[in-house]
């Protein structure tokens, strides 16, 4: 059993007991969390595609983490004009465990 969510700007498949991590959220660690557009459910016979989105379908998850990645480097270079700019950034997620899909 599965289900296809929209978080974030993205879409994620996921199961019952599945860590994700989405774009940021508000909340507090330990903080249960609803995710309500549900874009596909499936139980493993039975497929429920949304238009866009399922009307009585949600699925449920824990707040494990507020954190922030890794930095990644940005540098611009033009050679030969002594141009170089390095930026740093950082992004900010939510680690978000799964507990339950109903529908």
């Amino acid at each position: 059993m599965y289900a296809v969510v929209a978080a974030g700007g993205k879409q994620y498949k996921v199961s019952e007991g599945d860590v994700l991590r989405i774009e940021k959220i508000p909340g507090n660690v330990g903080e249960t969390v609803t995710f309500d557009r549900v874009l596909m459910f499936t139980d493993g016979d039975t497929v429920s595609v949304g238009e866009p989105v399922l009307a009585n379908a949600e699925v449920g998850g824990k707040i494990l983490e507020q954190g922030r990645s890794k930095k990644v480097l940005v540098f611009k270079y033009k050679r030969r004009k002594r141009y170089r700019r390095k930026k740093g950034h950082r992004q900010s997620y939510t680690a978000v465990q799964i507990e339950s899909i109903t529908a």
